[in-house]
């Protein structure tokens, strides 16, 4: 039987994990969960329509996270472990959304009316954090000039802004 150990060639070694596999999942749906509900506090405009920010901001958190997941075991078992883990959890979580109306608007979130009748909802379009010029390049792209042409304007859970014209 042959043990691995430290003077392993570099080949061998790249696969000997320093953390149990097990803790490695574990880490993985933690880090999962907590981005989760990070991102999904954030608002659904962030997360449908990425901003040049919004993009710097997800690839500092994977930085940032990182070791958080693999312990700083660099191996190439560990980030197998890793990015399987991550790919379940992922999978899950769209399983128990499409499963469970409370767990979806829990992670999505739910359709949000943010113009009735011409009437803009000034308090909603403040919490979830959508200027002016964004509604009204939403209202333009739906063929229409004033919000006192719209009927609904709905905010989707995919960070959309559908506008529907009054008849």
């Amino acid at each position: 039987m042959m043990i691995l150990d430290a003077s392993l060639p570099v080949a061998l070694s790249m696969w000997k994990l320093q953390q149990p596999w097990w803790e490695f999942v574990l880490r993985a749906f933690l880090v999962y969960g907590f981005l989760l509900v990070i991102l999904r506090l954030t608002g659904k405009r962030q997360v449908g329509q990425l901003a040049p920010f919004d993009l710097v901001l997800l690839l500092i958190l994977s930085n940032a996270v990182q070791n958080s997941m693999n312990a700083g075991d660099n191996t190439v078992g560990a980030g197998f472990i890793l990015a399987a883990s991550l790919v379940v959890v992922n999978s899950l979580v769209g399983y128990f959304t499409y499963k469970s109306k409370r767990v979806e608007a829990f992670v999505d979130g739910k359709p949000q009316i943010i113009i009735h009748n011409g009437v803009a909802d000034a308090a909603l379009l403040a919490k979830e954090r959508i200027s002016h010029h964004e509604l009204m390049a939403a209202i333009r792209q739906a063929n229409l000039v004033e919000i006192s042409d719209v009927r609904l304007a709905i905010l989707e859970t995919n960070g959309r802004i559908n506008v529907i014209a009054k008849k």
